[in-house]
């Protein structure tokens, strides 16, 4: 098998941004292997509909695994078979609100888990893997917007921390392995096909059915919503470019975003943080519909804005999101009635 032929691994191929990234290896033209485990966290029917997309895709190149990140002799033997060229790893119990319900989802799969990803980087002869942290890991920060030099030292939920803990760990393989490695923190991601337990949907679901929303913080929350085919771009960008080392880091002064070793990070936002009854606004508008809202306090965990700085990946990969919200959310409804025939 040439290097040319060897696949890209996706895991989390039947996720919200895993099936778009998937989509586009494809109409590239490029072998992509899917993982997934099609777990309940919700409803995998969706999971399911967003597969069938990339099965009947007409380059007929993927390949979809059924899989556990946490089963370590299965994802050994997947990459002893496999043997991907690169690989995205986008795969994680997500959800803050929830890691404060099931901790131990958390540590299984965002911890146990990407140690076997990385395992099987290191012994296989990966050439780059691109992996999603999150803006979640600035937590208690308030400097805005967000910036990869900023320390990420102070995480208020145990998602964040595992998020944190991803980078740490990649930044080591990359220094003992030699394992190009690149962490992408994505800031509220939205769009079609989109998770069902975040806001966009939640918000949808309940607007079209005459439902009260929850809005927390009383709408006083911020986010960088940044629309799901940018991010794709990002991932995109930043896979066919593997880290490499900064020739200009400086251990007595180090900069938290690059390193000695072939390790980055990056930010992947609009840097357009909305507030969030701005965004109801603009989602009742292109229901056409007015939200009933139940204004609660702020939950365990969230942070009351994110905003990000895209200064570094722009100057690495010459991208920078720009999808406004009037323009992505006027999608996502689209979508959403189109899916459930509304």
């Amino acid at each position: 098998m040439t290097p040319a032929q060897r696949p890209t691994l996706v895991t989390g191929a039947a996720g919200f941004i895993g099936a778009e990234v998937v989509l586009r290896l494809l109409e590239r033209g490029e072998p992509v292997v899917g993982l997934d485990n099609l777990n309940t966290y919700y409803d995998p029917a969706l999971k399911q509909a967003r597969l069938e997309r990339l099965q009947h895709h007409p380059a007929a190149a993927f390949h979809f695994v059924r899989m556990d990140l946490e089963d370590r002799a299965a994802m050994e033997g997947l990459f002893a078979e496999q043997r991907p060229r690169r690989v995205v790893h986008l795969a994680a119990q997500a959800g803050v609100r929830y890691s404060l319900e099931n901790p131990a989802a958390y540590i299984q799969s965002n911890l146990v888990g990407f140690g076997h990803i990385l395992e099987g980087c290191r012994h296989h002869g990966v050439e780059h893997l691109v992996y999603a942290s999150s803006s979640s890991v600035y937590g208690g920060n308030r400097e805005m917007p967000f910036s990869e030099q900023h320390a990420v030292n102070h995480p208020v939920s145990l998602y964040a921390a595992t998020k944190k803990a991803n980078e740490l760990m990649a930044h080591t393989y990359s220094h003992l392995y030699g394992l190009p490695a690149t962490g992408l923190r994505f800031f509220t991601v939205y769009g079609p096909w989109g998770r069902p337990d975040m806001a966009p949907m939640l918000f949808a679901r309940a607007i079209l059915a005459g439902e009260p929303i929850r809005v927390f913080n009383h709408g006083r929350m911020q986010r960088d919503f940044t629309y799901i085919d940018d991010i794709v771009e990002g991932v995109i960008r930043c896979s066919d470019k593997p880290a490499t080392a900064d020739p200009h880091f400086d251990p007595l002064h180090p900069n938290p975003a690059t390193a000695a070793v072939p390790h980055r990070v990056f930010n992947i936002g609009n840097s357009q943080p909305t507030e969030l009854l701005r965004f109801i606004a603009v989602l009742e508008q292109a229901l056409g519909r007015q939200a009933i809202q139940d204004l609660q306090p702020m939950q365990p965990g969230d942070v009351p804005a994110t905003a990000a700085d895209t200064q570094a990946l722009e100057a690495w990969v010459g991208f920078q999101p720009a999808t406004p919200i009037e323009v992505g959310v006027e999608r996502f409804a689209q979508w959403y009635r189109e899916y459930h025939g509304l």
